[in-house]
């Protein structure tokens, strides 16, 4: 599948880095974070209106809370951030030292506890951690990665889905939807690791954000692969879709009925013949699917 005929870009300025997309069903819009921009973005389609706010630290995910707010993963601690008035709550410090690591990806399971991976920004050792924010407290569940990135649930709730994506690799786990505990983590999906001065042209990506459809299938961008891959729940690659700029960051299930494919990309130091080759880097990009995607879960305070 090829991908300038299927993608279009949203109408707004591009981000640095976009990531963490979402849809909020009752706004009606996409919501996505651009992390060393650091800025919040908002987009409803319908009406073209796009908003965004800035902050003095970078917001790294984002997800909602049910009287409109938001959880923001910054770098600085989570926060509700309020939409409406710009301003933010803290709800739990940092459990890092922020000067060489921070958060990344974070979604809430199907009972509002809210997941969140972080970064070790020195790469070398494997130190960022995979935390659950429920009940006011904030919980280390996994570690012994560098990248974290690729949190997914399977429509039953049974299996989570993680990934490192320094170590090209996606984890699943079995899940408790009740407690919200995680064990039996497994090697789901892994991909060769680039080499030393590889040609991106020879290179298929390292696994970055991702969404899982109504039938159970993961959705993960490869980051400097040009492509996205739909995972079968058995790891298998079901589907390739190549995209118009090198790095997608992360997929999300939008609309009414949730059959757009939105993906966030990024530009940030991309060389200059790539960015001039690629004009929609940093661009969120939009395209129709046919299997739907999963609604949004909400954090439950």
């Amino acid at each position: 599948m090829t991908a300038p005929d299927l993608f279009q870009p949203l109408p707004v300025p591009a981000s640095l880095l976009g990531e963490s997309p979402f849809w909020h069903p009752t706004e009606r819009a996409l919501y996505w974070c651009d992390i060393p921009g650091k800025q919040l973005n908002w987009y409803q389609p319908h009406t073209g209106q796009h908003r965004h706010w800035s902050f003095e630290t970078e917001p790294c995910s984002c997800a909602p809370l049910m009287d409109g707010d938001l959880v923001l993963a910054m770098r600085d601690g989570l926060w509700r951030f309020s939409p409406a008035t710009g301003k933010r709550q803290r709800l739990a410090s940092p459990p890092y030292e922020p000067a060489k690591e921070r958060f990344n990806d974070g979604k809430a399971d199907a009972r509002g506890r809210f997941w969140v991976g972080t970064i070790y920004e020195p790469r070398d050792p494997a130190l960022a951690a995979l935390y659950r924010w429920s009940d006011g407290e904030l919980s280390r569940q996994a570690d012994g990665i560098t990248v974290s990135n690729g949190l997914a649930w399977s429509p039953d709730g049974r299996t989570q889905y993680w990934s490192d994506t320094k170590a090209h690799t996606i984890y699943a786990f079995d899940a408790d939807p009740a407690t919200g505990e995680v064990s039996g983590r497994r090697v789901f999906a892994t991909f060769p690791v680039k080499q030393a001065g590889q040609d991106l042209s020879t290179y298929a990506g390292r696994p970055d954000g991702a969404a899982v459809d109504s039938e159970g299938c993961y959705w993960t961008a490869m980051f400097e692969g040009r492509r996205l891959l739909r995972l079968s729940p058995a790891g298998e690659v079901l589907q390739t879709v190549h995209l118009p700029v090198q790095c997608a960051t992360m997929p999300c299930f939008g609309g009414d009925d949730l059959r757009t494919l939105y993906v966030t990309t990024a530009r940030e130091n991309r060389p200059a013949a790539e960015l001039a080759e690629q004009p929609w880097a940093g661009q969120v990009l939009q395209m129709r699917v046919s299997v739907p995607g999963l609604p949004v879960n909400f954090v439950h305070a």
